[in-house]
């Protein structure tokens, strides 16, 4: 028995206009957990984050650890939640990977430009712990895929690096 992860995304605003209205529907979640070990600390955050949910999604903000000891949890596994993990970067969803969580499938939305971060596409800025970690997963042959909407055609992430010459 596993948790029942209806999608897994990165994208540093993490709830927000259509993550809260068109994902969750097209996912048909009722519970999302935004894994963060910063965002967990953000009390004003946390609660805007938990305000901005849709009717009948409960929404979790937590550290990356405690997603790994709700993995491991027997009435976690039992509760019925179809869930969405909301993560801000690659390293985090790396660790829960290492951790021994199964995911088949990251959505990158959305990664914000700062400074040491270069664009790859109009939504995405990456560094190079980003893209190590990106290339980590995609050699445990986890599928990442670039979709900011649903409606959108999937990217493949690791083939735009391969393309830009970031990754072998």
């Amino acid at each position: 028995m596993s948790m029942d992860i209806r999608l897994v995304r990165i994208d540093d605003r993490l709830i927000h206009g259509q993550v809260a209205t068109v994902w969750t529907k097209h996912t048909n979640v009722n519970r999302i957990l935004v894994v963060s070990d910063e965002v967990a600390k953000d009390e004003l955050r946390k609660l805007l984050l938990v305000q901005a949910a849709p009717l009948g999604v409960k929404v979790n903000v937590i550290p990356v650890y405690k997603l790994i000891e709700l993995a491991r949890d027997v009435r976690m596994l039992a509760d019925n939640s179809k869930l969405m993990l909301l993560f801000t970067n690659p390293g985090d969803v790396r660790r829960v990977v290492d951790a021994g969580i199964f995911i088949e499938t990251i959505n990158v939305g959305g990664m914000s430009f700062q400074t040491g971060k270069r664009m790859i596409t109009n939504a995405i800025a990456v560094d190079d712990n980003d893209i190590n970690d990106f290339e980590y997963l995609g050699q445990k042959n986890i599928k990442i895929e670039i979709r900011k909407v649903v409606a959108d055609n999937s990217i493949d992430l690791l083939n735009l690096l391969r393309k830009d010459k970031l990754i072998k």
